[in-house]
């Protein structure tokens, strides 16, 4: 009688332990409203996973570092959606929002809700989702956007627009669009082409808000559709569609690129700095 009720004992025991350990490990996974982006394997390469209140965005994490701190995947909460997202601190503390890579096996031909909350994956090619672009850029404080661009000889390429704002979603996810400089082209707001799209509103395939007379995001090349973008009356740049690559004479058809990345960060402060007393110029 005994021994049997030890081993029912050990067994009860056994159970729990082994219940303790399933909820030990669910407890691993990252608090983010976006954690579909990252596979279960993945989610112990979060790096401030532990942290009691997230940073913002990567440029916080960045700052407070001193410049420290490693590329990798990290828990921000720019408003009220604690995200993962992963960091591009070798560049300086860069949120990225966009990653492809010219024939991904990651599917950008998706719906708005896909565009709005994000798919694919943060540690390879992923859009970060419409609603955490507003999120970030309504958060107070202004912010630029970066983009990079790596052709297939492994000539890469910057641009900056500074300011960058998404609007809401009642605003459709409208892109705002500040000066450029940089060694690419300014394949957003310069019309060289005809098509601008600073300003357009975003547009998917199940959501037509451009201004060409079929929707631009179902317009296939050697059957890739366009996929979710800021269309005009269709596009001088797209970094969404899957075969192709597209910025201006960048990046398209007949010069290749390979990866292209949109990233933001907040606009670099001016610092003020003051002198002694001021003394008036005699004319």
């Amino acid at each position: 009688g005994f021994g049997k009720m030890k081993t029912n004992c050990y067994w009860q025991w056994a159970l729990l332990m082994s219940l303790l350990c399933v909820v030990g490990t669910q407890k691993e996974l990252p608090p983010a409203e976006n954690v579909h982006l990252l596979n279960p394997e993945e989610y112990k390469l979060v790096l401030n996973l532990d942290q009691k209140d997230y940073p913002s965005d990567c440029f916080e994490i960045w700052e407070s570092s001193g410049g420290q701190a490693r590329d990798g995947i990290y828990m921000i909460q720019p408003t009220k959606s604690a995200l993962v997202v992963f960091c591009d601190m070798q560049s300086g503390g860069w949120t990225v929002v966009q990653h492809i890579t010219v024939n991904s096996s990651v599917d950008f031909d998706r719906t708005w809700q896909d565009y709005k909350v994000g798919f694919g994956s943060i540690t390879s090619d992923h859009w970060l989702g419409n609603e955490y672009l507003y999120q970030l850029t309504n958060k107070g404080g202004q912010y630029k956007l970066g983009i990079k661009l790596v052709d297939k000889d492994a000539v890469t390429k910057f641009g900056e627009y500074d300011p960058f704002r998404v609007e809401s979603e009642e605003s459709q996810y409208k892109i705002r669009l500040g000066l450029f400089e940089g060694t690419a082209v300014d394949a957003l707001s310069q019309d060289t082409e005809a098509y601008l799209h600073d300003n357009q509103k975003f547009t998917t395939k199940d959501r037509d808000n451009d201004n060409f007379y079929q929707n631009c995001a179902k317009l296939e090349y050697l059957g890739v559709p366009g996929g979710g973008w800021w269309y005009d009356a269709c596009a001088g740049a797209n970094l969404n569609r899957r075969n192709v690559i597209y910025w201006q004479k960048d990046c398209n058809k007949e010069h290749i690129c390979k990866y292209a990345w949109m990233m933001v960060r907040p606009t670099d402060r001016v610092k003020v700095i003051k002198t002694g007393s001021c003394q008036r110029d005699e004319l």
